[in-house]
């Protein structure tokens, strides 16, 4: 089979962020890195058995091919980075408008791709939409949620399983393949990179594709929301340091009262 994992580069939650120009503004390396359910992601990729090729795929600025360098450490085939300036910005759709026409771009005749694997949500926007809408625009079964995966020959042809828990329900769904599968952090523990596959990692050869090579250009691509205002996030207070000498219960409660936290409590 061939597979293809998505993957994201996303700023670090501890850095700042902030929006210039209807963009979200990204810092240095230092500062971003790849999302974290995403690995989960690769690995369930790795995991699938058989004679398999794997190739991350990602969309981003320069900076972006940070994250399919770290799958390629992680043992993926290839990599893939949809590079263009007119993909700053994006919003999920429009995303998923690139990574699926980039998906179809890596199919060839008599090796399409047959699954698409990617983590079911960005933490840097946490939609949980985009995996979703590849398989609209890819015309594919998807498989959301995944917390564990298994791909099986059936009558027609291959299929995908896949478990999850909802509220107050475990779900088992199956769809035929070619189909989109989003997994969550508990499908399995991502493994770590051995040294010689990190520094192999870095001179590995990353395709690299433009909007016009994916017949997206002039404006195919471009985004249906935008960005109307933003604010800076407000500064956190200092703490208040209660030192006990016998009223500390009495100064958290009236804390608790007086910042209106005790919620139903009361």
């Amino acid at each position: 089979m061939r597979i293809v994992v998505c993957v994201k580069h996303v700023p670090d939650l501890a850095s700042a962020r902030g929006f210039d120009d209807d963009r979200r503004t990204r810092r240095t390396a230092a500062d971003s890195t790849l999302n974290e359910v995403d690995e989960n992601a690769i690995e369930a990729a790795l995991q699938v058995p058989g004679e398999n090729e794997v190739i991350a795929l990602t969309t981003g600025p320069a900076i972006a091919v940070d994250a399919v360098r770290r799958a390629l450490q992680m043992g993926v085939d290839s990599a893939v980075h949809v590079q263009d300036d007119a993909l700053a910005g994006l919003d999920a759709p429009a995303t998923a408008r690139v990574l699926a026409a980039a998906i179809a771009h890596l199919a060839r005749p008599g090796a399409p791709i047959d699954l698409v694997l990617a983590g079911m949500t960005a933490l840097d926007g946490l939609g949980s939409v985009v995996p979703t809408l590849v398989g609209a625009e890819l015309g594919r079964g998807v498989l959301a949620g995944a917390q564990d995966l298994t791909v099986t020959d059936g009558p027609d042809g291959r299929l995908a399983t896949i478990s999850r828990d909802l509220d107050g329900a475990a779900e088992r769904v199956r769809a035929a393949l070619p189909a989109v599968v989003s997994v969550s952090d508990a499908i399995n523990s991502p493994r770590l990179p051995k040294t010689k596959d990190i520094l192999a990692a870095r001179s590995a050869p990353v395709a690299a594709v433009t909007l016009a090579d994916l017949g997206l250009a002039d404006g195919a691509a471009s985004s249906r929301t935008r960005v109307t205002r933003a604010e800076p996030a407000p500064e956190r207070p200092e703490p208040v340091i209660v030192h006990d000498t016998g009223g500390g219960g009495r100064a958290l409660a009236d804390y608790l009262i007086r910042n209106d936290l005790l919620g139903d409590a009361r």
